[in-house]
């Protein structure tokens, strides 16, 4: 079937960061207002399988496979080099609508995502998101241009929570090298005001469809939900706070429904901003990632330690109100990904703004010539050093403002100031300059 609507990349609310993606940062625990942690914990590995990347990214509506053969390989021959965790939406971010008319599917836009993800030798993800247009009150058919951008985000209606799950299984079958799948994508189309309560309902009902419907088919896959972004506010009053703000009691009560009510779970998916959504950083830029770790750390104690998995995360403002230079946001990027590591969370997804042509940070590869981004060395080196279930050792820095994260072989630190810094760290002095991220073998 001839296919000709465009597939967009956009992310709903989080359209802005996409094109302005995160920096590059390090964080460790949970820290107050006024002083930066200074060691890291040894945190428990999480239970994944061994050898688990923990890092990877998302493909949006620009990859690798839409520019030429060559630049295909370029980049794909880098990233085996270093494997990770590659995740691709089944309709949207880059792929057609799959199923144009009930029974029609059109796959070629996956095939070609998912073939560049083997090739690169990922360990491969699919988002089952978005729905097409049948199911949604739009037509049969290629979807159109109004279609895309103005209904991509919209749930699928209850009458055809039922052909979602078929298409999920159809899915499930034709792509059996691919074990791991995240059922929808941050509540879009049940939460259409976040000021109100979430259809959280309705979410778990069509997931457990799909749950039971890949699980038919498909015994090994691992499914995961309810990749729900955690939003957060300066003020409040619930459970999950801290100086870096209050998680929204709307968001609270959606995973609690969830979690009580779906029929299995294999991990669990949620996103989120280390900003409110207000756009503040609290109490700094720095400091407001501890979220990151609080969030994992509550959502492993909720679950019985289940594998928490970030599908997305932002640490800079998404309103464009601010532009950082390149190694600032490298470095707060770099100190997240600390928090994480230490917090425990199993899997963390890069969201990859990833362009065409022209300037484009935060980029894992150059537009034009598919050489390795900053960006891009940095969640390979993550990837290679610090993986899901590597030990993690405590070490102290001298200097409150460099953040540390050690394992037997390998540590990597991050100036969190705009001015030169040493410190002595495991028995060795360093220096490093504004917001640098250093890393040196043990």
């Amino acid at each position: 079937m001839a296919v000709t609507a465009l597939a967009l990349a956009s992310c709903g609310a989080l359209t802005q960061a996409e094109q302005t993606p995160p920096p590059r940062a390090t964080s460790a625990a949970p820290q107050t207002a006024t002083q930066e942690p200074s060691s890291s914990p040894a945190a428990k590995p999480p239970e994944v399988e061994e050898g688990w990347p923990r890092w990877g990214f998302t493909h949006t509506g620009t990859s690798a496979n839409n520019i030429t053969p060559q630049f295909e390989q370029v980049v794909g021959n880098r990233l085996a080099g270093t494997p990770m965790v590659q995740n691709q939406h089944i309709m949207g971010f880059g792929a057609l609508n799959p199923e144009p008319a009930p029974g029609q599917y059109y796959w070629e836009d996956l095939d070609r995502r998912l073939n560049f993800m083997k090739q690169s030798k990922s360990t491969q993800v699919i988002t089952l998101c978005c729905a097409p247009d049948w199911m949604k009150g739009g037509p049969e058919g290629p979807t159109s241009q109004e279609g895309w951008a103005e209904h991509l985000e919209d749930a699928p209606y209850p009458q055809h929570f039922d052909d979602f799950a078929k298409l999920s299984a159809a899915v499930a079958e034709r792509y059996k090298d691919v074990k791991y799948f995240m059922v929808w994508n941050e509540f879009k189309g049940f939460w259409p005001d976040h000021k109100k309560p979430a259809d959280f309902k309705g979410y778990t009902d069509m997931y457990n469809k799909v749950y039971d419907a890949i699980k038919k088919v498909r015994p090994d896959a691992q499914i995961g939900g309810p990749y729900i972004g955690f939003d957060s506010n300066a003020g409040g009053d619930t459970e999950l706070r801290g100086d870096w703000g209050v998680v929204n009691q709307n968001v609270l009560d959606a995973f609690n429904y969830w979690f009580e009510n779906k029929k299995g779970a294999d991990f669990i998916v949620i996103d989120g901003a280390s900003v409110t959504d207000a756009h503040e950083m609290m109490p700094d830029e720095f400091g407001a990632l501890s979220k990151f770790g609080a969030v994992t750390k509550w959502l492993k104690e909720k679950t019985g330690d289940m594998p928490v998995w970030w599908s997305e995360w932002y640490f800079e403002p998404e309103d464009g109100s601010t532009r950082w230079p390149e190694p600032k946001r490298l470095a707060v990027q770099a100190a997240s990904m600390i928090e994480f590591a230490t917090s425990g969370a199993a899997t963390a997804l890069y969201w990859n703004p990833q362009a065409k042509q022209g300037a484009c940070q935060g980029c894992l590869w150059n537009p034009t010539s598919g050489a390795e981004m900053p960006t891009g060395q940095l969640v390979a080196d993550f990837t290679k050093w610090f993986p899901a279930g590597v030990q993690l050792d405590s070490v102290t820095s001298s200097e409150s403002s460099v953040r540390v994260l050690a394992q037997p072989e390998q540590l990597v630190l991050v100036n969190t100031t705009d001015g030169p810094v040493t410190t002595t760290v495991d028995g060795k002095e360093f220096s490093l300059k504004a917001y640098e991220v250093k890393w040196s073998e043990r």
